[in-house]
């Protein structure tokens, strides 16, 4: 993670995590080093976890991947697209095809982020070896050159 995410390592949170109180105490570093690293929001599939009252206290939002997914490719769909095709293409052992690789993503308690609409013009951009001009459902995808 250092490595791609600079600046991503959150240190000295330790001490918030007594005064912190989560429905399952475990999790109470999360929020802490959200904390110190004055984070917009935790992503998390285990929202139930993290009440959205006692994040906002700090400022912060929690969201499930969903949605953030949503608001990442609301904000920039190239982007994703873009990032999608890089994840996809890591794949070599063994290879995985684009239909597979986006069933996969579907699968992963995704349902508003929908890949359908995009399954069509992400399949045209991945075979073309680079991200296309699509439709998308928040939006037009400008061509990458």
């Amino acid at each position: 993670m250092n490595a791609h995410a600079r600046d991503a390592l959150v240190q000295g949170f330790e001490d918030l995590i007594p005064s912190l109180s989560l429905p399952d105490p475990d999790d109470r570093h999360v929020l802490a080093a959200a904390i110190r690293g004055r984070a917009d929001v935790i992503v998390t599939y285990n929202t139930k976890d993290f009440p959205a009252e006692t994040a906002a206290y700090y400022g912060i939002e929690i969201q499930h991947p969903d949605e953030f997914l949503i608001h990442v490719l609301d904000l920039a769909p190239g982007a994703v697209l873009e990032a999608l095709q890089r994840l996809r293409q890591s794949l070599k052992n063994p290879p995985v095809a684009i239909e597979q690789y986006l069933a996969r993503l579907e699968q992963h308690e995704l349902s508003g982020f929908e890949l359908s609409p995009l399954r069509d013009a992400t399949s045209r951009a991945f075979r073309a070896g680079r991200i296309v001009e699509c439709r998308c459902p928040r939006g037009r995808v400008a061509p990458n050159s």
